[in-house]
C-alpha cells in the first residue's frame, strides 16, 4: 500500500475526529483555523465547553503515542491561539477545554480506533499530555 503524505494522513485523522465529536453531542465552529499564532485543528462546542481539538493521526503499532508530538512548545502555540479566537472571533461564556485526538490507522490507510483525550492540558496545568 502506498504511503500517504502526512497532509493526507492529517485529513482523514481530522475528518474521522469531527464525526466523533458530532456523535458525543458538539458542534463543530471551524477546522484548521490558522491565526498568527498557529494552527487549531477542530474548535467545537457542547453545552458546557468550547473545545480546541488536536488532532494526530498515525499508523497503528508505532512506538510513541501520537500525543508525544504535542509538546510544551505546540501546546503553548495552541493556547495562545484559541486566546486570539476567543477574543476577536467567538465570545462566549463556556469554559475552553484543550483536548487532543489520537487516531490510528491500519496499513490500508482505514480508521481503526480513536483514542479521545479530554484536558489533555491546561493554561496553568502541568502541560503533560496524559
Amino acid at each position: 500500500m502506498k504511503e500517504l503524505s502526512n497532509i493526507k494522513k492529517g485529513a482523514i485523522g481530522e475528518k474521522y475526529t469531527a464525526k466523533y465529536l458530532k456523535r458525543h453531542k458538539f458542534r463543530i465552529l471551524a477546522h484548521n483555523l490558522r491565526n498568527r499564532y498557529s494552527e487549531i485543528d477542530i474548535i467545537a462546542e457542547s453545552k458546557e465547553y468550547i473545545v480546541f481539538v488536536e488532532v494526530k493521526t498515525r499508523r497503528e503499532n508505532q512506538p510513541l503515542r501520537p500525543s508525544a508530538a504535542v509538546n510544551f512548545a505546540k501546546q503553548q502555540k495552541i493556547m495562545k491561539a484559541a486566546k486570539h479566537y476567543l477574543s476577536y472571533t467567538y465570545t462566549t461564556l463556556k469554559q475552553p477545554r484543550f483536548d487532543v485526538a489520537e487516531v490510528y490507522l491500519n496499513d490500508k490507510n482505514k480508521v481503526v480506533r480513536i483514542n479521545y483525550i479530554e484536558n489533555a492540558f491546561w493554561q496553568g496545568g502541568n502541560y503533560a499530555v496524559l
